[in-house]
């Protein structure tokens, strides 16, 4: 069963202003809706989240990059939902002064695979999405959502559809061939992870990104050098209560963001 209640993850490097919060009609930066979608052949419902931002505005990706708000769900409030998996469209690298987001502007559309908790009924979708907006200044925004889900719905909406198809590759599709992981000691109690990955170009402006399943483990900026068709990225790892932890290696999760591709890696076992 997946998870109804999105990990917290640490913020690191923001400046909110609450006060901006206050002063803002908030429904002129940011508006949000639940798309009922469609139930698939094999049980499962695909809805979407269309969020839209006014001109100048952006929100995050699941991992913000080196400055923002990582999004938070919280769908336990559902009706007849066993499960709830978001399935993130290619995000926007936004730099600031040298300072790397990562993030949607405009409209952007979350695909949500959902499992109902009985088959061949309807899903009452409600949720409570907390999540940063950006101009000059960022601002935290709570909204709540709900939506009644079909359980006879069968016309597929182009526009989760489209966010759908606008996906990162997968490993296979990419062409990756190697992918391997040393951890050793890093600063400070901290863990230093050294991936490698044998894939070929993938555009100008490489970037990685190492996310874990553990919600209290709080990565480190990553560096990255290519030679050839291998890529190395460096990061460290180090438990958000300054307590030790046990890496999870097929939890590990790479994304290699270029100037053409993207590339999403599941799992980083040990070298050879």
């Amino acid at each position: 069963m997946k998870p109804l209640l999105h990990p917290l993850a640490l913020i690191a490097t923001l400046l909110i202003t609450p006060l901006a919060a206050l002063a803002e009609d908030l429904s002129d930066v940011v508006s949000a809706k639940l798309l009922p979608g469609w139930r698939s052949a094999d049980g499962t419902h695909m809805a979407g989240l269309e969020i839209t931002l006014a001109p100048g505005w952006k929100t995050y990706w699941r991992a913000p990059g080196d400055a923002g708000i990582p999004p938070q769900f919280d769908w336990r409030a559902s009706q007849n939902l066993a499960g709830a998996e978001i399935r993130w469209p290619v995000p926007n690298r936004v730099d600031q002064d040298g300072m790397i987001s990562i993030g949607y502007s405009g409209t952007v559309v979350l695909p949500l695979r959902l499992t109902p908790s009985r088959a061949g009924r309807d899903i009452t979708l409600s949720g409570q999405i907390s999540m940063g907006v950006c101009e000059d200044v960022c601002i935290p925004v709570d909204l709540t959502l709900s939506a009644t889900l079909p359980k006879d719905g069968t016309a597929r909406d182009p526009r989760i559809a489209a966010a759908l198809a606008n996906r990162p590759d997968t490993q296979k599709e990419a062409g990756v061939t190697g992918v391997s992981c040393a951890i050793s000691a890093g600063s400070d109690g901290a863990l230093k992870l050294s991936a490698q990955m044998r894939l070929g170009d993938t555009g100008r402006d490489e970037m990685v990104v190492v996310e874990t399943d553990n919600p209290k483990v709080w990565v480190a900026p990553t560096t990255s050098a290519r030679n050839g068709n291998t890529l190395t990225a460096e990061t460290e790892l180090m438990h958000v209560e300054g307590s030790s932890f046990a890496l999870n290696r097929q939890g590990i999760r790479i994304t290699v963001l270029g100037g053409s591709k993207m590339v999403d890696i599941k799992g980083c076992p040990a070298g050879g």
